[in-house]
């Protein structure tokens, strides 16, 4: 009888092959293309010309579009069954553009720069320190989901990145708007954000360096993957939201430089007063939806 060769011992079990899929890395790619386009459009900011707040606000949009697409992507993948480790790889790459360096250079290049203008090295610094806490951040959740075999866990270890680059950004926003205000009150033809004269520039400094330090700590967050788009809702609520989204788009350009940092400082609050609440007001607050879907599930095992 003729024997095998050992080294055709595992050649049976043929190698997993890569899944990728289209949908939701098509979302991860546009968010990582919405980060190189912030980019660009940093780059492209000069303060000596009167569409320097424009560009700015350009840059801002794509780093807030990029947040919506990251929202999307992870979202997409859950409900349709399609997570996988390639997925999760390269919406870490994707978050790392446009959350890690894009803010990072935006807050040196119209911040950090004038503040640190005799040791350039101290703005440089401060900015790579961001860069490096939430690289570290998105390691450590890589390993976190591998170990325990899930991505869809529903808390969050530090501050996840996209919220802290949503925060940054929609700051940013703020202060353009309040620098907008000044100049319309004084006839100024343009002017310069608020953030780049007197104390009021090392606000988003400091801010940075919080949030580099939130993004690796070990306050917890919830991820609210559990929200689910086919979930049932009272009527009330639907409309309050479609009332809500509409308001938003017809005048954006007033509410949303107020309503954007509110929801982000909430969300960084929640985080320490999470622990002082009850169970029960956080599964309000986190899993309501997941709630209205196990009592929907009842009611048709009763029915059957």
């Amino acid at each position: 009888m003729r024997e095998e060769p050992a080294n055709n011992v595992g050649a049976a079990r043929p190698p997993e092959q890569l899944k990728v899929y289209v949908l939701p890395n098509l979302l991860t790619g546009a968010n990582l293309f919405c980060g190189f386009m912030a980019l660009t459009k940093i780059v492209e900011a000069d303060p000596e010309l009167a569409s320097f707040n424009a560009v700015i606000r350009n840059a801002l949009g794509f780093i807030l579009l990029a947040f919506v697409f990251d929202l999307l992507d992870g979202r997409v993948a859950r409900w349709g069954g399609r997570e996988s480790p390639f997925g999760r790889e390269f919406d870490s790459l994707a978050d790392l553009v446009s959350f890690g360096v894009a803010p990072a250079f935006l807050v040196h290049r119209i911040v950090l720069k004038d503040v640190f203008q005799e040791h350039q090295e101290v703005g440089w610094f401060i900015a790579s320190i961001y860069l490096l806490c939430g690289a570290l951040r998105l390691a450590r959740f890589n390993c976190l989901s591998a170990m325990e075999n899930s991505g869809g866990t529903k808390e969050f270890m530090g501050f996840p990145i996209p919220a802290a680059a949503g925060l940054v950004a929609s700051l940013t926003l703020f202060l353009l708007w309040l620098g907008d205000l000044d100049a319309s009150r004084g006839g100024w033809r343009y002017a310069l954000p608020v953030f780049a004269k007197g104390n009021s520039r090392y606000v988003l400094p400091v801010i940075l360096l919080f949030l580099s330090v939130m993004m690796v700590s070990q306050v917890k967050y919830p991820s609210f993957k559990t929200l689910d788009l086919h979930a049932r809702r009272p009527f009330t609520k639907m409309v309050a939201a479609i009332l809500f989204i509409g308001l938003l788009l017809i005048m954006r350009m007033k509410i949303l430089p107020i309503v954007l940092p509110v929801l982000f400082t909430a969300y960084l609050l929640y985080g320490f007063v999470r622990p002082r609440i009850s169970r029960q007001a956080r599964r309000e607050i986190e899993e309501e939806v997941e709630e209205e879907e196990d009592e929907a599930e009842d009611a048709r095992q009763r029915q059957a």
